[in-house]
């Protein structure tokens, strides 16, 4: 290996240990608490280390926040689903995207929750156009309009709908999070039930006339 490829390599290595870290710190203590020294604390280098590798804060929580919506997006973009019909995708995309979030539980709170500017560049999804933006919302609307295809549904409405699943596929994710003891058996009681019937139902209310 050259020097040039294992000082990149030194460089990849020593970025992902500061990403984990405040990895570690955001799902104790939240975003609004993660700082560059308390980073450097818990890595036990000096402060000004890190800013070797990452210009400020922010820039450490665009790497946090994009890297646990990507785990998003690969879950609601399994290709194992490019064979199913589109409401056999619905239920899978989102029995995945549930799953997905809650085997990062405090990561996925702490951002969810989270007021600041920073966070919600990444997290909001109820802004008319959202779709539009948001890949995992976008994959969303696709699978609605496969499924409203012999349908009279505009894509305001199809909007709507996605969001309004996202909406209450969060709510679930937060109650299965705080409930943390729930017997596996009732956990996955509740995720196939909403999957199957109660994000079904509201998709296709719109049909209904």
């Amino acid at each position: 290996m050259t020097m040039e490829k294992r000082r990149e390599r030194e460089i990849e290595e020593m970025r992902e240990f500061i990403l984990s870290a405040a990895r570690d710190i955001i799902a104790l203590e939240g975003f609004e608490k993660l700082s560059i020294r308390k980073i450097a604390k818990k890595i036990e280098y000096s402060p000004a280390i890190i800013y070797h590798y990452f210009n400020d804060k922010e820039e450490i929580l665009n790497n946090v926040m994009q890297r646990g919506y990507k785990k998003i997006i690969s879950a609601v973009s399994s290709s194992e689903m490019k064979n199913a019909s589109p409401e056999e995708r619905l239920v899978e995309m989102t029995r995945n995207y549930i799953e997905a979030a809650l085997n990062m539980p405090d990561e996925f709170m702490a951002a969810q929750l989270n007021k600041s500017k920073e966070a919600l560049k990444h997290t909001s999804s109820l802004f008319k156009g959202a779709s539009k933006e948001k890949p995992a919302l976008a994959a969303l609307c696709q699978c609605l309009q496969e499924i409203y295809k012999d349908k009279e549904v505009d894509e305001n409405t199809i909007e709507l709908t996605a969001q309004m699943i996202a909406v209450a596929t969060l709510g679930l994710i937060m109650k299965l999070t705080i409930e943390r003891d729930l017997r596996e058996e009732q956990r996955q009681r509740l995720i196939d039930f909403y999957s199957k019937d109660i994000v079904l139902r509201i998709a296709k209310d719109n049909t209904i006339k």
